[in-house]
């Protein structure tokens, strides 16, 4: 006799698991739907990218690389990261790449463990120049662990002093150089490390962090071909999941594999590199280039409305994705600012400024950059609409009143651009 089949119980969602939790989580899809997102480091993912990273992979652990894991049941596995890494290295025309580090940090993390020891030096942008944390600064381990010699930028025109960085390479002669910054609006010449590197020696690291995609699309210069190794995020321009990567010329390949794994981490986060394997496949598409266009489109817009407005920007301009201003001249500090724009809808952080006299929690600057609303499919209307805002939120950033009407404003504004992979 053929028993009555059961009903299936429903597997609890998260609204049912945690309320809690899945409260936020709404609360933070309508606040980057109704908010103009305005940090260069943040952008939107496809959904695509969100359903990738939120997978079954995540359940699967992985030391080691395809085929040469130290667990079975790595069929799948292994062919989500060969696609990454094939992906990846063609896009940027790398002959090798690791998609494995956990974010952009551990990537650089694993350079300087190919190439340098503990207490040797090595030379990074400075911080308040626009460098980031992991190219040798004293804060950060790569400044403990490291002799670290900082380069900045010049002080009439806020740009990188070449001359300075290769004086400071025949004096220090380091092992180690890397070029990329976190709050730099202009080109970097890669072809100058290039020569710099090579007239004592050193290996060039180049940190594309912040520009992955605008390098993917041709509209920025690439270090491909030019540094030894090239490390990056996964995210901000490059619209894929929060993870990392490292492109490398063959003859340090096994080097540098063997440097992120056993070197520095264990198993690989492989619902993430599943989403890098989708996000490489997504900028490969002539949509892609569009966007990144239009991204250095819109910068430029953003910077030239600002400057009519009596704003001061570092070096004057931008030519990538970001846009650092100086508010000295305003009487405004950095952090008021930045916070009188989120009251506002109008999301930035508050930022240094080279040779700034304020501290760097309290500082003079703002970083804004056009990642974000140019995958909302925004324009040179809609930047002069933003400056417009923004001009006003930091001539009366105490006005709480208008804060909240230009919320509003910003909000209705908002609903009218989706947002890739947020459903309201």
């Amino acid at each position: 006799m053929t028993m009555p089949s059961m009903p299936a119980s429903r597997e609890p969602l998260l609204a049912d698991t945690d309320p809690e939790i899945a409260q936020l989580i709404k609360a933070e899809e309508r606040c980057e739907f109704e908010t103009i997102r305005l940090i260069p480091s943040e952008n939107y993912a496809s959904r695509a990218v969100l359903e990738a990273t939120g997978s079954v992979l995540l359940n699967k652990y992985s030391e080691g690389y395809p085929r040469k894991r130290y667990y079975e049941g790595q069929r799948q596995v292994d062919a989500v990261e060969e696609l990454a890494r094939n992906r990846v290295a063609a896009l940027f025309g790398a002959d090798h790449a690791n998609v494995q580090p956990y974010s952009g940090s551990p990537a650089n993390l694993a350079v300087y463990m190919a190439f340098a020891k503990p207490g040797e030096t090595i030379m990074g942008l400075a911080l308040p120049a626009g460098g980031h944390l992991t190219h040798g600064w004293n804060v950060s381990i790569t400044g403990m662990f490291f002799n670290s010699v900082a380069y900045g930028v010049r002080r009439d025109n806020h740009r990188i002093d070449y001359d300075h960085a290769r004086d400071l390479a025949r004096q220090h002669r380091p092992k180690l150089i890397w070029c990329g910054a976190t709050a730099y609006p202009r080109i970097i010449d890669f072809a100058a490390f290039r020569s710099i590197a090579d007239e004592v020696g050193a290996i060039l690291a180049a940190d594309i962090a912040h520009i992955s995609g605008l390098v993917a699309a041709g509209v920025h210069p690439s270090p491909i071909g030019i540094a030894d190794v090239v490390t990056s995020t996964t995210h901000k321009t490059f619209r894929g999941p929060r993870g990392g990567m490292i492109m490398c010329k063959a003859e340090h390949a096994k080097l540098i594999d063997k440097c992120v794994f056993p070197g520095l981490q264990g198993g690989p986060h492989n619902h993430t590199t599943a989403g890098i394997a989708v996000a490489a496949h997504e900028a490969a598409q002539p949509m892609f280039k569009a966007y990144a266009r239009n991204i250095v489109a819109n910068a430029k817009t953003l910077a030239e409305a600002l400057l009519d407005r009596g704003f001061d920007l570092v070096t004057g301009g931008t030519d990538n994705h970001l846009i650092l201003i100086d508010l000295t001249r305003k009487n405004v500090p950095g952090k008021v600012a930045a916070k009188a724009l989120d009251r506002a809808g109008i999301v930035c952080n508050y930022n240094t400024v080279p040779f700034d006299p304020r501290k760097p929690f309290d500082p003079s600057g703002l970083r804004i950059g056009t990642p974000a609303v140019t995958s909302r499919g925004m324009g040179a209307l809609e930047m002069r609409r933003i400056a417009e805002w923004i001009d006003r939120v930091v001539q009366k950033h105490d006005d709480e009143a208008l804060l909240d009407r230009t919320a509003t404003e910003v909000a209705e504004f908002c609903r009218s651009y989706p947002a890739p992979g947020i459903a309201l």
